[in-house]
């Protein structure tokens, strides 16, 4: 299986090149539109601002390219975020996938830290990605931004309010919990995605 990895300026692309690699799959990390539009999957992963982010996407016509991708597609942290209609960090315009906008954790009481930073449970699953799961499994988190509930909601997490922890639409999936650091878990949700049919 053809896995590419989108190569632009956002960090963390290592650690999901380690995770195909323990599933046995080799990723190209590449930003070449017709090695991207050829892959069998293609991963959209990253840690970065969204406004800078989106500015090298468009710049490389990136942008149209995630978009009109037909393969499976899986974004993650940033990568979900950018595939939400807009963000409020940076107000910044995004790919416009899925019809969300992305909100800043705003903190309730002094006890409510940002970001969010670790462990946290996943409920509310829908769609491939969480074939085999129950609800209640936790995943890595690491994020001051959130995509509020919406109907393209694929799993649920509650941290200072609920907020959608993974979407799907289409042949587009994306988590903004790391699957590649998650441990199982994880690794059973990527598995999950290089089996969806």
């Amino acid at each position: 299986m053809d896995v590419a990895i989108v190569k632009y300026n956002a960090g963390n692309i290592c650690s999901v090149v380690n995770a195909m690699r323990r599933l046995g799959v080799e990723p190209l990390v590449t930003d070449d539109a017709e090695r991207l539009m050829a892959a069998d999957r293609v991963i959209f992963p990253g840690q970065g601002e969204a406004s800078t982010t989106m500015a090298y996407l468009r710049e490389h016509k990136l942008d149209r390219l995630i978009r009109s991708l037909k393969q499976p597609v899986l974004g993650i942290c940033i990568g979900m975020q950018l595939m939400c209609s807009h963000s409020e960090e940076g107000d910044t315009d995004c790919l416009g996938i899925f019809d969300a906008t992305v909100k800043r954790f705003m903190p309730l009481d002094h006890a409510d830290k940002v970001p969010q930073m670790g462990w946290n449970s996943l409920t509310d699953l829908q769609g491939p990605l969480f074939k085999g799961f129950k609800g209640g499994e936790f995943v890595y988190f690491v994020h001051s931004f959130y995509v509020p509930e919406n109907v393209h909601a694929a799993a649920k997490t509650h941290y200072i309010h609920p907020y959608s922890s993974a979407l799907w639409k289409d042949n587009f999936y994306a988590t903004q919990f790391h699957p590649e650091k998650s441990g199982e878990v994880g690794e059973r949700i990527l598995q999950n995605f290089l089996e969806i049919d």
